[in-house]
């Protein structure tokens, strides 16, 4: 039993509609499944992909209206990076980033790796982080936008962070249950703090890693929009997830139980300083029901919810994705 890597993460936006604008238009990534959330079907789940909706990939968005801004703090999945193919895109990406007045820094290194942080209009913190090469798990396929060459285009997710105020529960799980490996660690860049570590799973490499800040002196969050929901691992097919479910319960950890969405298989627990983890199945994709050609294109709905798409079409707001920035 092995975790691949990174399969998704859920972030929490305030209007679906510039959110749609932004990570189409602006980042270039493809809509690939617009469904609602199953455990509020009154709210959409916008999920955005590469060319092919590949696990590893995904970044989605659970759309709350009204919803007021995170205050960041500990105990938080502080940041997303964003997978490009090299230091070459990052430049492009700078400049890009001048063009539609996104919020960015300058160009640093993080885990010997060459980043960009930058912000979406919501605040969510998010990193692009290049390749250069990197042997590990593999990218996504790019998507095709008309303005953003096939060369700098994002290729999936690379590690998040979990800012947290004592690393050592948060690690014994990442380790101890969950199977990652210490590979090392690289100086903060918010000051005078404790260096943030580094864990992967499975091949390695950025869309497989875990990165720890320890932050003692922050209060804890407080998660509104822009800020990140879950963070979910890519576990290979049914049977691995059956096992999955079998080791949380052993190792006496709370967790929500086998929960069918369709286009995966999730299980959800905390890890001891509150963060969200889930553990989701790569099968059987987004392509279950609807062409690959089309994906994201009409409101999806899983064969369960779908007998009740009249009342569930009735209670969600008018969505105009194309809305302008």
């Amino acid at each position: 039993m092995e975790l691949l890597g990174l399969h998704h993460v859920s972030i929490l936006t305030g209007k679906a509609e510039k959110n749609y604008q932004f990570f189409t238009k602006v980042l270039g990534m493809r809509l690939v499944k617009k469904t609602v959330n199953q455990d509020n079907t009154q709210s959409y789940h916008l999920f955005y992909a590469d060319g092919e909706g590949t696990p590893g990939t995904e970044v989605t968005f659970f759309d709350i209206p009204g919803l007021a801004r995170t205050h960041e703090g500990a105990s938080d999945i502080s940041t997303v990076s964003l997978r490009v193919k090299s230091t070459d895109s990052l430049h492009f990406w700078k400049e890009r980033f001048e063009q539609y007045g996104v919020e960015y820094e300058e160009i640093a290194k993080r885990a010997n790796r060459d980043t960009l942080a930058f912000k979406d209009y919501e605040g969510t913190r998010l990193l692009l982080v290049a390749d250069n090469g990197e042997k590990g798990v593999r990218a996504g396929v790019p998507w095709k936008c008309e303005d953003i060459p096939l060369e700098h285009a994002i290729i999936g997710l690379g590690p998040v962070t979990l800012t947290v105020g004592t690393p050592e529960p948060t690690v014994d799980v990442l380790t101890n249950i969950m199977g990652f490996r210490y590979v090392g660690s690289y100086p903060s860049l918010a000051g005078d703090h404790r260096d943030i570590l580094v864990y992967a799973t499975g091949e390695g490499g950025s869309g497989a890693e875990v990165h720890i800040e320890t932050r003692p002196d922050l209060p804890k969050v407080r998660l509104g929009r822009g800020g990140v929901h879950h963070v979910a691992f890519r576990v290979p097919n049914e049977e691995e997830y059956n096992k999955w479910a079998s080791r949380l319960n052993e190792n006496s950890l709370p967790n929500s139980g086998k929960v069918e969405r369709y286009y995966f298989k999730a299980l959800y627990f905390r890890e001891p300083n509150g963060i969200l983890f889930e553990l989701s199945t790569d099968t059987p994709g987004f392509a279950t029901d609807e062409p690959l050609e089309t994906m994201g294109q009409t409101l999806a709905l899983p064969p369960f919810l779908e007998p009740k798409r009249k009342e569930i079409e009735e209670k969600l707001r008018p969505l105009d994705l194309d809305e302008t920035l």
